[in-house]
């Protein structure tokens, strides 16, 4: 029989032994957790690259934009329309960079719209194709894919792009989500 004696004492090295595996257990949690999990970052940094590439494109004049022969309108009195991205990053310089400050170029793609007001995104200027962005300068600066009348479109891109990146400029545009979203704001905007 077990007496009051040994029962606590058997109960209280129970305990013992239930707080070192609880506490074993939320160290293991806090160290996975905290990882340096190399996969992690880049898609943190990813992230950050695409919000910078939008917000850039999105307050830069669409002149800055630099399309060849587009006329932007201009919205009622001397208030401009506002500019509606949506981006999809190839890649940036340096490939190996960890962090943002350390990125001087992306190569991506845009697609625009000017959200006059009531205009529906099928009939709006639209601003769109492949595109560097050098963040060595303040306001990054913004050069667009364009043919020339010597120079065939693919074969400029070729000229400006790393070739990986020139390859996917080729096939790729926005991903459906983003295309979603960026409809989304457009209308948005058009109907303010």
């Amino acid at each position: 029989m077990i007496s009051g004696r040994s029962f606590a004492g058997w109960y209280r090295h129970r305990l013992v032994w239930v707080a070192v595996i609880l506490l074993a257990v939320s160290a293991g949690t806090v160290v996975l957790a905290n990882r340096a999990d190399p996969k992690a970052e880049p898609a943190d940094l990813q992230a950050q690259i695409v919000a910078r590439m939008r917000t850039t494109l999105e307050q830069a004049d669409p002149g800055q934009h630099q399309h060849a022969g587009h006329g932007t309108p201009q919205g009622a009195g001397t208030e401009k329309p506002p500019v509606i991205c949506g981006v999809r990053v190839y890649g940036f310089e340096p490939a190996g960079a960890t962090a943002f400050a350390d990125v001087r170029t992306i190569y991506g793609f845009h697609l625009c719209g000017i959200a006059e007001q009531k205009r529906p995104w099928d009939v709006a200027v639209k601003l769109a194709g492949p595109l560097i962005m050098d963040m060595s300068t303040d306001p990054p600066g913004i050069q667009v894919v364009e043919a020339t009348a010597e120079v065939r479109f693919v074969d400029r891109l070729r000229e400006m792009f790393p070739p990986a990146y020139a390859t996917m400029a080729q096939q790729e545009a926005l991903g459906a989500s983003e295309m979603a979203d960026l409809r989304r704001r457009y209308d948005t905007a058009a109907k303010s």
